[in-house]
């Protein structure tokens, strides 16, 4: 176990890592594609398979993310945005049992309107009920909100030093949950609207959302990899792992849009 009574320093070799960090990142925003829109669907191209059908069109032109994956990605913004404006960002215990077991339950319904889509693929197969893009936005985006409020607990239990956390639940009651849902509602609704306006709106909050999930994932990898778990002290502290794990994200965004390009180029696959 890491000595966390020890003040974590910034040495050369960490100043080596954020520079690193930095090119990366620099990267991905000055060269191609160049325009947001194409970087948004770079970003959606290697998390999501972007079907036609089951993505929403504004204006005649495609949001980077599926139905589905626009919800999700659009409520976890939304969670973690909310929980870190009510001051949550040192709270490490997940929601309160009851409101835990209603957000779980929005996943129960994610999937099973997950398994129903994926039966349309195969011709013949039983279905409870017709496929519908609002469908899979609706519980793609409560699932999103179940996604962040589970994993924001997790992070600030990595990144914070024990002493400067709270053991209160990062969401306390069904009153704290109801704005949240509110907020739920008020993103399929906009969705739904596809005003020409919110083109780029959506568009960047959507892949903001899939950023900010990847870089919380591969932060926790960095602290644990790098046995800094729990040492962050000041806000100082914490900007090095998570720019290191936003430099990661986009790594991986490359590897992964690489590969599909690759792999369809082979194959001849729409894949």
């Amino acid at each position: 176990m890491p000595d966390n009574s020890v003040e974590p320093r910034f040495t050369r070799y960490h100043r080596l890592m954020m520079i690193t960090s930095l090119l990366i990142i620099a990267v991905f925003f000055f060269f191609p594609p160049v325009t947001v829109l194409d970087k948004t669907h770079a970003v959606g191209y290697a998390i999501c398979h972007q079907i036609p059908s089951r993505t929403f069109h504004i204006d005649g032109t495609p949001l980077p993310l599926c139905a589905r994956c626009t919800g999700i990605f659009l409520g976890a913004l939304l969670g973690i945005g909310g929980l870190i404006l009510k001051g949550r960002y040192r709270a490490v215990s997940l929601p309160a049992l009851p409101v835990l077991l209603s957000l779980i339950g929005f996943t129960v319904v994610l999937g099973i309107d997950g398994l129903n889509s994926y039966l349309s693929f195969f011709p013949g197969a039983p279905q409870l009920y017709q496929p519908q893009n609002w469908l899979r936005l609706t519980t793609g985006t409560f699932h999103g909100l179940t996604m962040s409020v589970i994993v924001f607990p997790v992070i600030n239990g990595a990144l914070w030093h024990a002493s400067l956390t709270t053991n209160e639940p990062v969401m306390k009651n069904f009153k704290e949950l109801l704005p949240f849902l509110g907020g739920c509602v008020v993103i399929i609704l906009t969705v739904l609207w596809q005003q020409p306006l919110l083109l780029y709106p959506l568009a960047t909050l959507s892949t903001l959302g899939v950023m900010m999930m990847l870089s919380i994932v591969n932060t926790m990898f960095v602290l644990i990899i790098t046995r800094r778990e729990g040492y962050a002290r000041t806000w100082q502290d914490i900007v090095l792992p998570l720019t290191m794990g936003l430099a990661i994200s986009f790594l991986m965004i490359g590897g992964i849009d690489y590969l599909r390009v690759a792999f369809t180029r082979a194959t001849g696959s729409p894949f």
